[in-house]
């Protein structure tokens, strides 16, 4: 079918141009897009892709419009948010843990099939497609049924975020670091991985500490009920645990150092590959530090699980989104690296 796409690649460069997309295999859907956020990890793979050329975005929501002979859980017409892929069969898929699937890399970042077909085509030449299972910077994406969660009539540019960011703040949480009533939880770095963490906390009755330099976002996070500092320098209390989303080494290595006996230190941002770790510390105070990727969530269950604390007002999770149209993808960019947006999220023209 014939589709518009914000095709990146050659200095940077960001265009809307004509695209087709790959008709659905029997296990596959196409998603008409209403809304797509905007996460670090596209900026990431842009740059690491140079000149080639792309189709980016992996937090797309929208209305299935076609089914693959073989998808019988979506139906057209259904409204869903598309997350990353995995194969549903290896050990880790099986066990509850998709997001350390075996096939993780190559279903999500090869930019085709995994039997190396391409799913969107420019001027009829193959482009890098099928990210994270659907490249959505586009009017319409093809995504595997399986990566496909039903949302109903949430708004879609509050629901598009859960396909990853949201989802991978609120999953630290919840599935990884487990803080309770009594615990308090300090969050590194308040963009929108992080406020989505501090909100899912606030939402379990844990106390909340965020650290982040940038004034606008301390205001956020402290008018859903957080306390927030300047920087992890700054007089803050003990914590019982902690979610890294910046990958700063330095400020891995002191967060450890704020965890009170048998504290937890979850990490979820990428950045340089090596710390320096005091493992005499971690040994002799009982810490844990931990890896975490999009939020250790089985999609299927934590989106709706999310849905419903926002439908109860627990998680105003649209306090964080700011729309722009899918051409002002730059423009977003910008805004949210200079600290007026948190979370980007782009609507594509009708």
């Amino acid at each position: 079918m014939r589709t518009t796409v914000l095709l990146s690649g050659g200095a940077g460069a960001t265009e809307l141009v004509e695209a087709e997309l790959d008709d659905p295999r029997p296990h596959e859907v196409t998603v008409r897009i209403e809304a797509v956020g905007v996460c670090h990890t596209d900026l990431l793979t842009r740059a690491a892709l140079g000149d080639r050329p792309a189709v980016l975005g992996h937090e797309g929501c929208g209305i299935v419009e076609q089914t693959g002979a073989a998808v019988d859980t979506l139906g057209v017409g259904d409204r869903v948010v598309i997350s990353f892929a995995s194969c549903g069969r290896c050990g880790q898929c099986r066990a509850g843990h998709p997001a350390y699937c075996d096939r993780a890399t190559a279903l999500n970042g090869s930019g085709r099939r995994l039997d190396g077909s391409p799913t969107i085509r420019v001027g009829g030449a193959p482009v890098f497609g099928g990210y994270f299972g659907q490249s959505s910077f586009a009017a319409a994406a093809l995504a595997d049924a399986r990566s496909c969660v039903p949302v109903g009539d949430v708004p879609p540019e509050t629901a598009a975020p859960l396909g990853c960011g949201f989802l991978t703040g609120a999953g630290a949480v919840l599935n990884v670091l487990g803080p309770g009533a009594g615990d308090r939880l300090l969050v590194v770095g308040a963009g929108a991985v992080g406020t989505a963490a501090a909100l899912t906390a606030l939402s379990e009755g844990v106390e909340v500490v965020v650290a982040e330099p940038v004034a606008a976002r301390r205001e956020l996070a402290a008018g859903f009920g957080a306390r927030a500092f300047n920087s992890l320098d700054d007089r803050l209390p003990p914590v019982t645990h902690a979610l890294d989303t910046t990958g700063r080494p330095e400020l891995i290595a002191r967060t450890l150092t704020l965890l009170q006996p048998r504290g937890v230190l979850a990490v979820v941002g990428l950045g340089p590959a090596t710390a320096a770790i005091d493992v005499r510390d971690l040994m002799l105070r009982g810490l844990q530090l931990r890896g975490c990727v999009e939020g250790d969530a089985e999609p299927a269950l934590l989106v709706p699980e999310l849905l419903l604390r926002y439908e109860q007002g627990r998680l105003p999770l649209d306090g964080l989104v700011t729309t722009y149209d899918l051409g002002d993808f730059d423009r977003a960019v910008a805004d949210q690296r200079a600290g007026r947006v948190l979370k980007p999220v782009l609507l594509p023209r009708r």
